[in-house]
């Protein structure tokens, strides 16, 4: 074999593991860290790569992969700022890479910059190459052009992912983070969570709706399932509750009505939903199951109760069957309606998994948004392994005489 096959041969090679060891996963550092190591075995060198997160924008340095003292110093953060233009400015002879003038106290060690970018693209960022043994060959710098191009395909790949995700969980907390106002009588709070850091939207959601006389409905539901479809039909859900509950029914015959309502659509997923009637007035608040998990009532000692109710069938069965109970609530005591991520856990049993809420002991006299915020950190909702709903209310007290 000649010397220029052997060259071929370990070029291949090197575009081979590429396409196996670089963008395993969506997440750009990661990906710029396997395209930093790649490259330092290969071109048995110190690498370094550059991201912008936007065009014009700051530079950060996100990987390092080599032997160390290779000349990364402050010529870099240079490099990587014409990563943009300056970068893809080449000659003909490196086909889109430069070699990089040393800077102030740097060694004049061979040193090659290539930018972060697809054909016709704008440059995401730089890598630079850095060793201190001969020049670049040709074949060297057609596998740092070839693997840079591949890291970058990967690169846009998770960034559109990542606005795409963005763009629907602003939506999904839009949905969910802004119900119908109360009465001024009522003090709210609510969030939603999802199931972990690369989920889109869910099932899970919250309402209020303003009724006559003072009254408000509190709404909590969970649709069966996860995803985009989940969240349709939750949206949808909730204009018909809204619509249903205008009608000012009790809580009970609510439900019996989305029951009938939503049954005849075969296209609805099944639905668990909790309802809560509250009146300041006569200091009380009526409850009404379909299939969902018992609320909870912090009392002012910041100890909590489990209210004990008669759970319906889900919404979506068509049986029906639900019942009203209903319970005093005083200003001094907050209420907590949730859904089940809040509170289950892998392999444990849900009662277990609701003695741990009603175990619970919060700083005396909480209001709803600090009840929501110590029950989420204590119970650690934000590693859940399902989408988490809160919602807590509490009757304002009425002023003095």
């Amino acid at each position: 074999m000649t010397e220029r096959d052997e060259a071929l041969l370990t070029r291949a090679r090197a575009l081979e593991q590429a396409i196996g060891e670089i963008g395993t996963t969506l997440d750009e550092t990661t990906t710029c860290r396997e395209l930093a190591s790649l490259l330092a075995r290969h071109l048995h060198g110190s690498v370094t790569v550059d991201l912008l997160d936007e065009p014009g924008g700051p530079i950060r340095r996100v990987a390092l992969a080599g032997a160390a003292g290779a000349g990364i110093g402050s010529t870099a953060p240079t490099a990587a700022t014409g990563g943009g233009r300056a970068a893809t400015r080449s000659d003909k002879a490196t086909g889109g890479s430069r070699p990089l003038a040393p800077g102030a106290g740097a060694d004049t060690a061979p040193s090659l910059a290539v930018p972060l970018a697809v054909p016709g693209g704008r440059p995401m960022g730089t890598v630079i190459v850095r060793r201190g043994g001969p020049g670049f060959s040709a074949d060297e710098v057609a596998v740092l052009q070839h693997v840079a191009r591949l890291a970058a395909r990967h690169l846009g790949h998770a960034r559109r992912l990542a606005a795409t995700e963005d763009t629907a969980l602003h939506l999904q907390r839009a949905l969910v983070a802004e119900p119908g106002r109360p009465h001024p009588n009522l003090e709210v709070a609510g969030s939603y969570l999802p199931a972990g850091p690369r989920a889109l939207v869910g099932g899970d959601w919250f309402e209020t709706v303003r009724l006559h006389y003072g009254r408000s409905l509190l709404v909590v539901g969970d649709v069966m399932g996860h995803g985009l479809d989940a969240a349709v039909d939750m949206n949808a859900y909730r204009a018909a509750l809204r619509e249903v509950a205008s009608t000012d029914l009790p809580p009970h015959r609510v439900l019996r009505h989305l029951d009938s309502v939503v049954a005849e659509d075969d296209a609805r997923r099944p639905a668990t939903c909790l309802l809560v009637q509250v009146d300041p007035s006569r200091g009380t608040a009526t409850f009404a199951n379909a299939g969902h998990l018992p609320p909870a009532v912090f009392g002012a000692d910041g100890s909590a109760e489990l209210v004990d109710l008669p759970v319906g069938p889900p919404l979506g069965t068509g049986v029906g069957g639900y019942e009203p109970t209903t319970r005093p609530l005083t200003p001094d005591e907050t209420l907590l309606i949730f859904t089940d991520g809040l509170v289950e856990r892998r392999g444990e049993d849900i009662d277990v998994s609701l003695a741990r809420l009603a175990a619970l002991r919060l700083p005396g006299d909480c209001g709803p948004e600090r009840v929501v915020e110590e029950v989420l950190r204590r119970l650690d909702a934000h590693h859940a392994e399902d989408d988490v709903a809160v919602l807590a209310a509490r009757v304002r007290a009425r002023p003095g005489p």
